[in-house]
C-alpha cells in the first residue's frame, strides 16, 4: 500500500498576497500572471470606491473610514473563501486581510475586535511584497495618496503582517517579467 501513497497525498492550497503601498506594481504584476495563466484575485478596494461614488460619496475612506475598512474587510473575506474553493493549486491575491487594519494604523482609527479575529481565522501561505518606487508612481481617481504617503503606509504593511507572524519576500524593483520569475521561483523553494 505505501507504494501508492504519492497518489494519495493533497496537493496543499497556496494562498498567496502580493502587497505593497499604493503604486508599488502590484495591479500590473497581478495582471501580468493573470496573462500566463494563473488564478488571480484583483483589488477590491477600486469595486468600493466606485460603488460609493454612484451613491454621491467621492472618498468613502476620507468620508468614513470604518465603513470602508468594513467594506473592504467583508469584500477581502469572501476572496480568500473563494481562493480556498479553487481547483488550482496556487491563487494569487491583490492585497489581504492585514492590509485593512495597516491601513487603518495609518490613520490612526481605531477598529472593531472583529477585524483583528478575521485577519487570526484567514491565514495566507506566502506574502511577497513590493516597495516604494517613485519611478513607477502614479496617482489616478482612486488612488489620492502621494509617495510619501505610500512610503509611509509601506512601514504599516510591514508592521502589520509581522504581528501576525507572516515572514514577507520583498519582491526587487525589475521589469515585470522578472518581478514574476522572482515570484515564481520563490514559490518553488
Amino acid at each position: 500500500m505505501s507504494k501508492f501513497a504519492p497518489y494519495f497525498k493533497k496537493v496543499a492550497k497556496e494562498i498567496v498576497l502580493i502587497i505593497g503601498g499604493p503604486g508599488s506594481g502590484k495591479t500590473t504584476v497581478i495582471e501580468g500572471l493573470t496573462e500566463k495563466g494563473y488564478v488571480c484575485y484583483p483589488e477590491v478596494s477600486r469595486e468600493v470606491i466606485y460603488e460609493a461614488r454612484k451613491q454621491g460619496i467621492e472618498q468613502l475612506f476620507l468620508e468614513n473610514p470604518l465603513l470602508f475598512s468594513e467594506l473592504l474587510l467583508e469584500g477581502r473575506k469572501k476572496q480568500f473563501h473563494s481562493a480556498v474553493k479553487e481547483e488550482n493549486e496556487i491563487v494569487f491575491i491583490d492585497r489581504g486581510i492585514p492590509d485593512v487594519l495597516a491601513y487603518m494604523h495609518y490613520i490612526g482609527d481605531a477598529y472593531p475586535p472583529f477585524f483583528d479575529e478575521a485577519c487570526r481565522e484567514h491565514k495566507y501561505s506566502r506574502i511577497f511584497i513590493l516597495p516604494p518606487w517613485e519611478e513607477i508612481y502614479t496617482s489616478d481617481e482612486a488612488r489620492y495618496e502621494t509617495y510619501e504617503q505610500a512610503i509611509l503606509i509601506h512601514q504599516h504593511l510591514i508592521e502589520t503582517y509581522q504581528n501576525y507572524g507572516y515572514s514577507l519576500t520583498e519582491v526587487p524593483k525589475d521589469t515585470l517579467d522578472n518581478r514574476i520569475n522572482f515570484i515564481l521561483e520563490n514559490l518553488k523553494s
